[in-house]
């Protein structure tokens, strides 16, 4: 982190309060520096300020957002959707751990919120950044920092889910032209919808089936001819976020789009996949934070039997362990950012999928945990518990499956011991 960018992030007006009904955060024990605790309280009460409880009942009600334009720009304004870019684009030059605390911050609000900005930030303006030639950079990046644009990545399809290499999505270069055909169809996109910059990982050798045919392409779609993008209605959580099927009819996209080199984009997304799996690991956090702080006080205000449930034994063990996988998770998490961020060589595929893993895991059970602290208020949107429960379970689906996770980290072991 750049102390430019964190001047600017603190510099930037910020209105609302944080609520005192709350579970504390003991950013101390974690090794969260007192800047980074002051980025961390700066977002926060910019997202309270924008996003009251009122709002976001209201957004999950009618899964609908129809201020995102007005917001990503007051996001971008206060350097929300910059924290990984460089200072040159207009970003703060911070690093994954200041990113994940402020999309833990978010999904503690809002998971439909926070689903948007995490696919905007971590899966297309990152790769981008991380990945693209110096014209590239330069043509999406400021849009994407400021909030002008918003980016999407487009890598599964309605076959290729957890078997994302199977994707049958092509981009066929023709000899001698300086454009790529693109056909097929790209399923759960999240930003799809409303994007303007699309990260498209598409089959460049139709003959072959190998991860050596997928290129990655970063594309301007509103310049596009044959691309449409359908709405998926009816999710059960993170509604407000918009996710779309994306079509492709014979679209011409230039060659400068190739984003690496053509055949290398398996490497791309792996790469990108780890940084999505590791921030987010910091939704699953921001929802159990969110869980304690619905439950924890409700459960020392509502009385039975005369006296305040929390001071029931079973209670008191409820919360003990809601607490203790909320402060594990929190550990884990925040030893694998440090690291990234002094070298992200040090990533390893099977932490990344064992921290998401287990975070996802986690936020559910304790979500639901939440739920029963409140009874039977819990089981009504007059609290946010039930929504905190529907919005985390994605986590458990998504950056491929609680179960491909656990594949990863057998196979690790498998690997590690096989020659014993």
């Amino acid at each position: 982190m750049t102390s430019g960018g964190f001047r600017r992030i603190l510099a930037r007006k910020t209105i609302g309060r944080r609520n005192l009904s709350i579970v504390p955060i003991e950013d101390q024990l974690f090794g969260v520096s007192e800047e980074q605790s002051a980025i961390r309280e700066s977002f926060r009460n910019f997202f309270e300020s924008e996003l009251t409880q009122k709002r976001c009942r209201e957004i999950d009600e009618t899964d609908s957002f129809p201020e995102y334009r007005e917001f990503w720009l007051k996001c971008g304004e206060q350097g929300v959707l910059g924290t990984l870019s460089a200072e040159e684009f207009g970003g703060t030059g911070m690093g994954l751990f200041e990113t994940s605390l402020m999309l833990e911050e978010l999904s503690r609000i809002s998971g439909g919120v926070y689903m948007g900005i995490f696919a905007h930030t971590c899966l297309s303006s990152y790769v981008i950044e991380r990945n693209g030639t110096a014209e590239q950079k330069a043509k999406f990046l400021p849009g994407l920092v400021s909030g002008q644009t918003i980016g999407a990545l487009a890598m599964s399809e309605p076959g290729s889910g957890s078997d994302v290499m199977s994707m049958r999505c092509q981009a066929v270069k023709e000899a001698g032209k300086d454009y790529y055909v693109v056909n097929g169809t790209k399923f759960w996109i999240t930003n799809g919808p409303i994007c303007d910059t699309l990260v498209l990982y598409a089959r460049t050798d139709p003959t072959s089936k190998g991860s050596k045919s997928i290129t990655a392409f970063a594309i301007d779609v509103r310049e596009l001819e044959g691309f449409t993008a359908t709405p998926i209605p009816g999710k059960m959580g993170v509604r407000g976020s918009y996710t779309g099927e994306l079509h492709f009819d014979n679209v011409k996209i230039p060659a400068s789009a190739v984003l690496g080199a053509e055949g290398k984009g398996a490497a791309v997304l792996m790469k990108g996949l780890n940084v999505e799996r590791l921030t987010g690991a910091a939704g699953a956090v921001g929802y159990m934070q969110a869980a304690c702080d619905c439950a924890f006080p409700y459960a020392h205000e509502r009385k039975q039997f005369g006296v305040p449930i929390g001071e029931f034994q079973m209670m008191q063990s409820k919360m003990a362990e809601m607490y203790a996988q909320l402060s594990a998770t929190r550990a884990y998490l925040y030893a694998l950012l440090k690291a990234a961020d002094k070298d992200q060589k040090t990533l390893t595929n099977h932490d990344c999928a064992a921290v998401l893993m287990y975070g996802a895991e986690q936020a559910t059970k304790v979500s639901l945990e939440a739920i029963q602290i409140l009874g039977g208020n819990g089981y009504t949107n007059a609290y946010p518990a039930e929504r905190i429960m529907r919005d985390c379970k994605i986590g458990e689906i998504g950056a491929g499956t609680t179960e491909v996770r656990k594949l990863i980290l057998g196979r690790h072991f498998n690997a590690l011991y096989k020659n014993n």
